[in-house]
């Protein structure tokens, strides 16, 4: 009896490590997608939502009537399922990626266009979050992935769990900017009112425009180098901290 019951477990370990071996062998990949889907929603006021899981994210504005959205996507299931869905709420837009069972890959990417003016929040619980150009406010927050704005002039606030933060050819007037696991990048074109960096396990390195900021910056655990004019009754408030990592402070190139 003994001797059966170690036959079956070693048949079924072996027929395991083949399946998986074979899905590693062959891992699903978005770029693998050579025939994108697209569809565009109604979008109803001048603020958007999206909400996102386990799917890279592009974010542009772009002169189009609705939110125009294309994605790419590779599943593979041995043993359960691989799907994708999508949807529009009044003003919350809804990427899902579906990968459930024991051997699965996934891999999911969306290229979201989103009409000129609207103020957008993105809410990821995994996955990369890039966007660029928005005049308007624009709130990230990431559950696990890195973050990249680029050439944006709205008030800018990103929030990352687990990610490097990067922004840069930044022009709004408000940049707050926190990750917990991370370094943070920040280069800006234009003088900000009031800018705050964060870092819970990572370095911070801001580049400003030449003026003479307040500045405020502490590094519980690195060298700490501010190289900006200050000047404490400046109203230009800049604030820098990190637990573990270096701090730099410097005008731009």
């Amino acid at each position: 009896m003994v001797r059966t019951r170690r036959v079956r477990a070693g048949a079924v370990t072996g027929v395991v490590a083949v399946l998986v071996g074979a899905l590693a062998a062959c891992g699903a990949e978005a770029g693998e997608d050579s025939d994108p889907e697209q569809r565009s929603f109604a979008l109803q006021g001048r603020a958007l939502t999206i909400d996102s899981d386990d799917s890279a994210l592009e974010l542009v504005p772009a002169d189009v009537g609705e939110v125009r959205v294309t994605r790419w996507f590779a599943g593979r299931a041995v043993v359960g399922s691989a799907g994708v869905s999508w949807g529009m709420e009044d003003d919350r837009l809804e990427l899902r990626t579906k990968c459930r069972g024991f051997i699965t890959s996934c891999s999911a990417r969306h290229r979201v266009e989103v009409p000129r003016g609207v103020a957008v929040t993105v809410k990821s619980t995994d996955g990369s979050v890039t966007a660029k150009g928005f005049e308007e406010a624009l709130r990230i927050s990431t559950a696990d992935g890195s973050v990249r704005v680029s050439d944006s002039s709205g008030p800018l606030e990103v929030d990352s769990e687990d990610g490097a933060v990067r922004a840069e050819g930044i022009e709004a007037p408000s940049v707050k900017a926190r990750t917990e696991d991370g370094s943070v990048r920040l280069e800006l074109r234009a003088v900000p009112d009031l800018l705050e960096a964060r870092s819970a396990d990572g370095s911070v390195d801001i580049a400003l425009p030449q003026e003479t900021y307040r500045v405020t910056a502490e590094s519980s655990d690195g060298s700490v180098d501010v190289s900006v004019p200050r000047d404490e009754s400046s109203d230009h408030v800049v604030t820098a901290r990190t637990n573990d990592g270096s701090i730099k402070v410097r005008t731009a190139n």
